[in-house]
């Protein structure tokens, strides 16, 4: 009798536990959201709407939704978001970081309430507790296909990435290592839930290796909870910046004379950075930032030390400790605030000329003065800008004799322009030549 009421017990406690497992695996999938999008693009010359699908999934019960940067930016002008009850209600964004690929929207919450629609929140598990070969799903709406899940393992806790590029160019993946996965993951899952058996947000899947086998790839939930948490109180991220490129010391350590787990390898410095200004040279070895000691033995370690780095306040004092040669010296640096190479982008239809406002890092990486002035991104044919010879690449740097500042200086020449339409004398830089254009009505 004792044993039959073991086993009895033992049976009713498996299938409460499957029940709750269950339960929280049906509470995600009703979270779980389809985002539509419709944004505008600068392209050739010309304004112009496309659309996109993506993933999603509603983290608070007021209605927050996380998803990916590449799904939804910016240039969005049109956001919808379809509930797993299959209605279909607007949404706004929040705010966006393109570093970390993650977005916020928020439901419109009046359409919800007018309509009496419901929806269900998820809830984050630790993602720093995941372990190679546990089950997870990847849940969302690849190719359209709403409320899917594939089923595979963690292949990866800790995977490191080069920063990258997505598809607006925009950097991403310099702060943090990745969750690799073989649950299949495809275009439109992006910024759907990667989730345990119980239900649980332990990443928001991102990316896919194009031609492998069930290579995916996602944001870790303690990250996107932590950039979330900050993007709902400030909208936009504020990183700092040093100018350090690392590099991984594994294996290097004897030519620099260094005991293993010692030091972080500057692999290069970029040109009128703060390091650079401070003096810091390619293959130096920074052993401790204000006090900390560093050890970039690895490339896993590498993005929580950017990560260090880019969480210390914008225009802080940083104290290098720093291995060069023989010697170790100190040299004194001040942060700058992170700014993405790709600036601001507009389109002057009748001049036929969609432009991108030239950054301070898009001017150091291609070794440009100053940070003046605007990089034609396209010029549509038949038009003035295009008769008169710019082509992509080409950096305009003065309209009518005048310096353009920003994109606000070359907008009030365009409207002038569309006013009284007159010749306009327009300077650029090619290739560090100068040379002069006329755009002609």
């Amino acid at each position: 009798m004792l044993r039959l009421l073991g086993a009895g017990a033992l049976a009713f406690a498996a299938a409460r536990a499957g029940a709750e497992l269950g339960r929280g695996f049906d509470r995600v999938l009703d979270a779980v959201v389809r985002i539509d999008v419709r944004e505008v693009t600068f392209e050739d010359g010309a304004r112009r709407l496309s659309g996109g699908t993506g993933s999603g999934v509603i983290i608070s019960r007021d209605g927050l939704i996380l998803t990916n940067a590449h799904v939804v930016g910016p240039q969005a002008v049109e956001i919808s978001v379809t509930l797993s009850s299959l209605e279909h209600v607007g949404a706004s964004l929040v705010g966006w970081d393109h570093w970390t690929d993650l977005a916020v929207l928020r439901l419109d919450l009046a359409e919800v309430r007018r309509r009496g629609l419901h929806f269900t929140a998820g809830e984050f598990g630790d993602s720093d507790r995941l372990r190679p070969g546990e089950t997870v799903y990847a849940v969302g709406t690849p190719y359209g296909l709403s409320r899917t899940v594939t089923r595979g393992i963690i292949s990866n806790n800790n995977r490191p990435f080069e920063e990258g590029e997505d598809q607006r160019g925009f950097e991403t993946g310099a702060f943090n290592n990745w969750l690799q996965t073989d649950a299949a993951i495809n275009p439109g899952n992006s910024g759907g839930p990667l989730v345990t058996e119980d239900g649980r947000v332990v990443g928001i899947n991102s990316r896919a290796f194009l031609g492998a086998d069930n290579l995916g790839f996602a944001i870790p939930g303690n990250v996107a909870r932590r950039i979330s948490e900050a993007l709902v109180r400030d909208g936009s991220i504020t990183r700092s910046y040093l100018g350090i490129v690392p590099g991984a010391l594994q294996d290097l350590e004897r030519f620099y004379s260094l005991a293993a787990n010692t030091g972080l390898l500057v692999d290069s410095v970029e040109a009128g950075s703060p390091a650079a200004r401070a003096g810091l040279r390619p293959n130096d070895v920074v052993l401790e930032l204000n006090g900390r000691k560093l050890d970039g033995r690895f490339p896993e370690q590498l993005p929580p030390i950017q990560n260090f780095i880019a969480s210390l306040p914008v225009g802080s004092t940083v104290n290098l400790k720093v291995k060069r040669g023989d010697g170790v010296l100190t040299l004194t640096a001040v942060t700058e605030r992170l700014e993405s190479r790709v600036g601001e982008e507009w389109a002057f239809e009748k001049w036929g000329l969609s432009v991108r406002q030239v950054t301070r890092t898009y001017a150091r990486e291609n070794q440009l003065d100053s940070d003046r002035g605007v990089v034609v991104i396209g010029v549509q044919a038949g038009y003035p800008a295009a008769q008169a010879g710019l082509d992509p690449g080409d950096i305009l740097t003065k309209i009518g004799g005048e310096p353009i500042v920003d994109l606000d200086r070359l907008k009030a020449a365009y409207r002038a322009y569309v006013a009284r339409p007159e010749p306009v004398l327009v300077e650029a830089q090619r290739q560090r030549r100068i040379a002069l254009y006329v755009f002609k009505p």
